[in-house]
């Protein structure tokens, strides 16, 4: 298959304001986890803090990534991921997506959230705790339109607290950093 750039989800508000996060929590040794990493910005950012693994669903993101140096591997979520990491990011899909919306195509894996914008965030929440050290955290982007008090809720309900750390207003929607960890 060749390498379609137009297929890679481009670098918006939304990464921007993880990137800005991840900036903060990241420290010198943690070992981070890029869920989803699109045109590998951030591994990018945080390769030049600490190691830095990512993985992409869609092919076209992870030969993307590969071009500029970032060690990712296309699997879905966590498939084949053994390792645990200190901080895992992710920027998933959140829209909340109708049926007759779908493009069925691989920059659709960035956006589609299924109906309720929340289809991959229940995934994650409830397959991140495997691979998540001992004192780790996340950092998971999300929209207003994805509904806040639904996401925090499915990660309270999976063993985590969070809290948000950063809000961004942009158009229709306020994008969120939360920042989860496991309940004590």
């Amino acid at each position: 298959m060749p390498y379609d750039p137009s297929q890679v989800y481009t670098p918006d508000a939304d990464t921007y304001l993880l990137l800005d996060a991840a900036r903060v929590e990241v420290k010198a040794g943690d070992r981070v986890l890029e869920i989803g990493t699109g045109s590998g910005l951030i591994a990018v950012e945080l390769a030049r803090v600490t190691s830095v693994v990512a993985t992409d669903i869609n092919p076209h993101a992870v030969l993307c990534a590969q071009i500029k140096g970032v060690a990712v591997v296309q699997t879905d979520l966590f498939c084949g991921i053994r390792n645990s990491f200190d901080v895992i990011l992710f920027n998933p899909p959140y829209l909340p997506t109708q049926p007759e919306e779908r493009i069925n195509d691989w920059l659709e894996h960035a956006l589609d959230g299924g109906l309720n914008g929340r289809v991959v965030i229940e995934r994650f929440s409830q397959q991140v705790g495997r691979v998540l050290a001992p004192g780790g955290r996340i950092l998971l982007l999300i929209s207003s339109l994805t509904g806040l008090p639904e996401v925090r809720d499915l990660f309270f309900k999976a063993g985590f607290v969070s809290e948000i750390i950063l809000r961004k207003n942009v158009e229709d929607e306020i994008l969120y950093v939360l920042k989860i960890v496991r309940q004590d």
